[in-house]
């Protein structure tokens, strides 16, 4: 039943859209933002604008990992909405300034309500429900910097729940610890401010302006469990039944005045609607750079994935350009943008690629944002969150969005300045990357490197390549020499018996007893591998395929070994949690980002009909329009950013360099307005269920014979032409 009441509720959102501006095409009504709400996908169904800072969104619990985005759509009980939110993560943060509107008194003191799922809604740019219990329906928007809630009692005795305690945390006994200081004043009776400092993920600084449109008077203080800091208020307002309460909030890492200005400057009205309609524009003005023609489903699944994968990085500066850095000082971003949440592990594969083609016009920003973090740090980004590093995941990432940016032609940036912050990353040890060890054996032997030190050699020498190439092209022989001697040392891994990646210890000796189908997770289970087994990692080369295939001995060798990784049912083992290893074939995980390539590689072994089956298969498994529809976390858009270049029928399985590899697409047409005026157009004549395979292309009317297509091709305009078949054709 409850799917049925989902479906319906999609027919409505569709049609709700008509008639957005007369003439003018509204792509937003084909996003769906409950895609992903349910199950393990962690995205969020509240109010934002692309890269913005805010994030208002309906809150269903805390405190584990069901909750890293806050709202579970299965969930029957709204906890509150507070002002920002992680897209699909694995790990919770955020959480900030949660806000529960009710009238009358609550029951037992619970401060939450059930809601009306038929009167849920989600939009780009817009949420809106109806509490059942609170008796209050609930609509929020959104700027780059501020939320809007708009409030509509229906009852007598209005009030709104103010809790500055909570936060998104991954155990709820953590919550008490969350505030490490608070200040809070109250300069009229509109008017809250305040600064925090909370630890979560990270340990960062907020400060905010909540404002109301009508006069508050504090009714009631919650008291405070032992080691609190922050307050909870409960604040009453004198309004009748049927009538409004508006609110705005506006945060700043760098002061409360920083948030006043936000304030000022992008919602200094109290028009709800005009604030609503300027998020939805910034929505449309993005997702109409993709023209996409199909199915009511293909588009809705095509441009909600554009939607998450625009939802960061996001920009943390105040409008003046100033945010708080990593070293907690403020500094002012020279171009007025500084870009965080930068999940570098998951998005350097797919999404970093696509915003190169997509919003070029941030590009340059990014990797000005991750050169100022080195010059603080001493290394480039791990992991980024409100400018703070938290470290997770292994590898350092942000190399191959460098030096991806670089040959691609972007410059604005200072490239001698990018070049020698990849390089000393490189060559200074940091948490994860133990250069003395990985260049004194030519790999991370698992008894000095105790967990994943198989996926850290294969991950570090894929950077190692990426460095190479920016030395090659700025003509760093010597640098060029070493980092591709160090791309090389993946072979080191490799078992000759096994055909696995295996770890080895500082002796030379391998990894005995060798469990090929054991998941490794560093923080439960330990292990060789990142989030994954042996079968997952052993196709990480994404740089060099012809040198796996001949270690491999042959290409038919090769494709009998990816068919088992595809075909091998037996059962993955664990010590510990290891729930990001979802959406599986066989040992194929595509809710995790290390398999994301793997399919395309039958490609390079004579064998595109196999990669062009895999993608179908993956689509329809792993991609549908519903809460529970994403296999795995969205990733903050990698697994969005899969989808979207597979739809259009080819993928970056090296990310570096602007070669995409050609697979299937599934969708019959999709034109990608570029700049300069350019327009190139993916066309997939006879598309349909049986032809899933593809029997030519061609590039402006001429066949192409290799594998590939290139970024630069791309960007000078033309049209791409898969013509389809229900027979598997290699050629």
């Amino acid at each position: 039943m409850k799917k049925n009441i989902f479906y319906f509720l999609l027919i409505g959102m569709l049609c709700s859209y008509s008639g957005y501006i007369k003439g003018t095409p509204d792509y937003t009504q084909y996003v769906n933002p409950f895609i992903g709400n349910a199950d393990n996908g962690h995205t969020f169904p509240g109010a934002c604008v692309p890269f913005g800072l805010i994030q208002a969104s309906p809150e269903s619990g805390v405190g584990s990992w069901r909750y890293c985005s806050g709202f579970n759509y299965d969930d029957e009980f709204i906890e509150g909405f507070a002002q920002t939110h992680l897209n699909g993560t694995g790990v919770p943060d955020l959480g900030d300034i949660l806000m529960f509107p009710f009238c009358g008194e609550v029951k037992e003191g619970t401060y939450r309500s059930t809601y009306n799922r038929a009167t849920q809604k989600a939009s780009p740019g817009y949420y809106a429900v109806t509490l059942t219990d609170a008796n209050v329906n609930v609509e929020l928007t959104a700027t780059a910097r501020t939320a809007f809630h708009r409030y509509t009692f229906k009852g007598h005795d209005p009030h709104i729940l103010l809790d500055l305690q909570r936060g998104l945390v991954g155990n709820k006994d953590k919550i008490k610890d969350r505030v490490l200081q608070a200040e809070i004043s109250m300069p009229d009776s509109y008017t809250i401010t305040g600064h925090n400092e909370v630890r979560a993920w990270v340990q960062r600084h907020y400060c905010y302006v909540i404002q109301f449109d009508k006069p508050y008077t504090v009714s009631e203080e919650l008291p405070a469990f032992e080691g609190e800091k922050a307050k909870r208020l409960l604040l009453s307002f004198n309004t009748k039944p049927g009538e409004t309460v508006q609110v705005k909030v506006a945060l700043s890492t760098v002061s409360v005045d920083g948030a006043q200005t936000s304030m000022k400057k992008e919602s200094p009205n109290w028009d709800f609607t005009t604030v609503k309609q300027a998020a939805k524009k910034q929505w449309n003005e993005l997702l109409s750079r993709a023209h996409v023609t199909g199915t009511d489903t293909e588009r809705i699944n095509f441009y909600t994935s554009m939607y998450h994968l625009f939802v960061q990085p996001n920009n943390i500066a105040d409008t003046d350009g100033k945010y708080r850095g990593i070293d907690d000082k403020i500094h002012t971003a020279t171009i007025g943008d500084y870009y965080s949440t930068l999940s570098l592990w998951d998005t350097y594969r797919a999404a970093h690629p696509l915003y190169t083609l997509l919003t070029p016009e941030r590009v340059d920003g990014m990797i000005q944002s991750m050169i100022s973090h080195f010059n603080i740090q001493g290394f480039l980004p791990i992991w980024t969150l409100w400018g703070k590093e938290n470290y997770c995941m292994i590898g350092n990432h942000a190399i191959p969005v460098i030096v991806d940016a670089y040959l691609k032609g972007f410059n604005g940036f200072n490239v001698e300045n990018a070049y020698q912050a990849i390089r000393e990353t490189s060559m200074k040890s940091h948490l994860n990357s133990d250069w003395k060890t990985y260049n004194n054996f030519g790999y991370y032997p698992f008894d000095i490197v105790t967990v994943e030190s198989v996926s850290r050699t294969l991950e570090s020498a894929y950077d190692d390549y990426c460095v190479a190439q920016m030395a090659k092209t700025l003509g760093k022989d010597g640098d060029y020499a070493y980092f591709s001697q160090r791309a090389n040392y993946y072979k080191n891994l490799y078992d000759m018996e096994t055909k696995l990646m295996r770890g080895k210890d500082s002796k030379g000796q391998w990894r005995t007893p060798f469990d090929t189908f054991l998941l490794s997770h560093a923080y439960t289970s330990g292990g060789d591998y990142t989030e994954g087994n042996a079968w997952q990692y052993t196709w990480h080369v994404q740089h060099d395929i012809k040198g796996l295939i001949e270690l491999m001995g042959s290409k038919e060798y090769f494709v009998t070994k990816l068919d088992s990784l595809f075909f091998l049912d037996t059962q993955v083992k664990s010590d510990g949690f290891v729930g990001d290893v979802t959406g599986l074939i066989g040992q194929y995980a595509h809710g995790n980002e290390p398999s994301h390539h793997v399919a395309y590689l039958y490609s390079y072994a004579d064998r595109k009909d196999k990669t062009q089956a895999l993608i179908r298969e993956i689509f329809d498994r792993f991609y549908l329009p519903k809460p529970d529809g994403l296999c795995g976390n969205d990733d903050c858009g990698q697994m969005s950013a899969w989808y979207i270049f597979s739809a259009m029928g080819f993928y970056p399985v090296n990310p570096v360099g602007g070669e995409y590899i050609l697979g299937a697409p599934q969708i019959s047409k999709v034109s990608l307005t570029l700049p300069a005026n350019k327009t190139f157009t993916m066309e997939a004549k006879g598309l349909s269920k049986e032809n899933r395979y593809v029997q030519s292309v061609e590039w402006n009317g001429k066949p192409i014979t290799g594998l590939s297509i290139h970024h630069q091709d791309i960007i000078q305009g033309g049209t791409l032409t898969f013509t389809m078949t229900d027979t598997p054709i290699n050629h």
